[in-house]
């Protein structure tokens, strides 16, 4: 019953019916292993060569080291028994020509000898063999030893296709993990990196790295950065930087602040990310206009502003979690604030710096990466000084974290070369002539900015996108001065001093939480096409107004000084006219670009 069952089974599979007067048989073709038998004594090879045919092996023959050389590169046998004194070429070096010839495959040898001496026995073995038989040849013993090797042999083979495997998977997953960095690089690196008041450098552990440094300038003129350090190494460390270097540049594209970038990151890293998985970061916004800097720190090192004028070193502790780990309800956006001068430099590092090792598995720690800045007499060298003292303390091969540095040169406004898109293509010019009218009231003063949504409609108009800069700024001064000077009735001449600056945000914020009533009206009259056009932005508060008049007649570099600038003077060094009405509550500033 049992044979006609696996026949029955054998023909289906044949493809042939129960009928058919033809026979069909699964035939398994098994591979019979080769040894190769070099004697020049005829009485040892014959019954050598009995004894493993009567095991089961195939044979095949040579009388002397020359003749076995032939034979192994005809037959490619499985196991070479080699005597060791022979004519013409004696078993030595026979053996050593036959390992050379077997390269990577595992062809076992094994001595067959009369000798007995420790010395002669070692000989065979350092000649390249496996092992050796004494004769005469005890077949239970021969039979237990060539079986072994058989074992042996498939364990090699078996290892030889894992490494050729995990080698070509390994070529594969280098080769994608290359394009894949490219592409990630165009996106990480799409800001200002190579702004000449910018030095950056990274030491990755791997292809991809789990640190991230991105610039950009925002619409207002301010230089943007962001040192970020995921956990971990690698494309899986990666794999959160590219949503995060999307967010930071589109909404910084768009003139949202940092602190709506940041909870957008967080909120994005928060969601997707594994609850193990997160990014230690500082931000940084310099204002080389007011000469102020905005600070968020969450998990990375100290950030450093190094005063050269001063010899002094102001540090910038971590006070947050780092982004990711909290949902935006507790997420804290609180913004340090610090006055900056000509020539400062700050330098912010992660921790795989203070990590590295020396040979020795000393850290290279805060206190000698301070020691560097400390002992610098030029701080256009310090950058470099750094980078040598780091790589002459690494020991070889002991790099176990990311290293990623980068320092930022405080330099005049004026001096920053602020990158625009190319002109567009006259195919498409957007809108030629329209207006908008867009008002904010209470509850949505205290809580929203919006002039995100005012220069995104603006960029809608292509040409436009090349003034992007200097139509923020305009809308940002007539804002600002509606809602704190209109609303909020603040005076600027707080803000002269950096003390002075801080606590001017604080009652800002203060204020808003505490106000009552107010609105703020923002109203937009566009008309333009390729030659040129004119933008008419008109900003409305129910405040009582404001005395202007002192600042239209004084116009010297005193006054403008004591403002910083901005304010009216920022105004109408950009605009074609600003004129005040209804006490100075009502504000209408024209911008012209182009032919006009």
């Amino acid at each position: 019953m049992m044979k006609a069952a696996n026949k029955s089974f054998v023909r289906s599979v044949a493809g042939k019916s129960d009928s058919s007067d033809a026979s069909t048989e699964s035939v398994i073709t098994m591979s019979i292993p080769t040894i190769l038998i070099a004697d020049d004594s005829d009485t040892d090879r014959l019954l050598l060569e009995k004894i493993l045919v009567q095991q089961g092996y195939q044979v095949e023959v040579a009388s002397n080291g020359k003749e076995a050389i032939a034979q192994f590169e005809k037959c490619r046998p499985d196991i070479v028994l080699l005597d060791a004194l022979m004519p013409v070429m004696d078993g030595f070096e026979a053996a050593m020509r036959i390992k050379a010839i077997a390269g990577e495959d595992f062809t076992p040898i094994v001595f067959l000898t009369s000798l007995d001496e420790a010395d002669s026995l070692a000989q065979c073995l350092d000649a390249g063999g496996d092992d050796f038989l004494t004769k005469p040849y005890n077949s239970i013993i021969l039979k237990a030893k060539l079986n072994a090797f058989m074992r042996m042999k498939d364990m090699h083979s078996t290892l030889k296709q894992q490494r050729d495997e995990i080698k070509q998977y390994n070529s594969r997953l280098i080769t994608e993990q290359e394009v894949a960095k490219r592409i990630f690089d165009k996106v990480a690196h799409a800001g200002c990196l190579d702004a000449p008041n910018i030095k950056y450098a990274f030491s990755p552990i791997s292809i991809f790295n789990g640190d991230v440094i991105l610039a950009a300038m925002s619409p207002s003129g301010n230089l943007v950065v962001l040192l970020g350090d995921f956990t971990g190494h690698g494309l899986s460390a990666a794999i959160g930087a590219m949503p995060l270097a999307q967010s930071f540049y589109s909404m910084l594209e768009k003139g949202f602040g940092i602190k709506e970038i940041l909870r957008e990151i967080n909120s994005k890293l928060n969601e997707i990310l594994p609850v193990d998985v997160f990014c230690c970061a500082l931000v940084v916004e310099f204002n080389f206009k007011d000469q102020m800097l905005h600070l968020w720190n969450g998990g990375l090192p100290d950030g450093i502003l190094y005063r050269p004028s001063e010899g002094k070193i102001i540090k910038f502790h971590s006070t947050n979690l780092p982004l990711g780990v909290r949902s935006n309800d507790d997420f804290d956006d609180h913004l340090v604030v610090h006055d900056l001068q000509p020539d400062d430099r700050f330098i912010v590092c992660s921790d795989g710096l203070y990590e590295a090792e020396d040979e020795h598995g000393n850290m290279f720690g805060e206190e000698r990466f301070l020691s560097v800045i400390e002992s610098n007499q030029n701080p256009d060298h310090l950058f470099h000084e750094i980078n040598v003292s780091i790589n002459s303390f690494i020991g070889v091969d002991t790099l176990s974290d990311d290293i990623s540095l980068i320092e930022i040169k405080v330099v005049n406004a004026d001096d920053l070369q602020v990158v625009f898109p190319e002109a567009v293509s006259s195919e498409k010019l957007g809108p030629k002539d329209w207006s908008l009218y867009y008002e904010l009231r209470r509850d949505t003063l205290k809580d929203y900015d919006p002039l995100p949504l005012m220069l995104h409609i603006l960029m809608q108009v292509p040409f436009l996108r090349l003034s992007s800069s200097q139509i923020y700024t305009v809308i940002a001064e007539l804002y600002s001065n509606a809602l704190e000077h209109g609303i909020l009735g603040l005076s600027s001449e707080q803000k002269v001093t950096p003390a002075g600056f801080a606590q001017y945000y604080l009652a800002r914020n203060q204020k808003l939480q505490d106000l009552v009533e107010g609105k703020v009206s923002i109203a937009l009259h566009y008309q333009g096409d390729e030659t040129g056009g004119r933008l008419e932005v008109e900003v409305k508060d129910s405040g009582e107004g404001f005395d202007f008049e002192p600042y239209l007649k004084d116009t010297s570099s005193e006054m403008q000084k004591k403002y910083s600038g901005r304010g009216i003077y920022l105004l109408h060094s950009l605009c074609q006219s600003v004129e005040f009405f209804d006490g100075g509550s009502r504000v209408q500033a024209v911008f012209v670009w182009g032919g006009e």
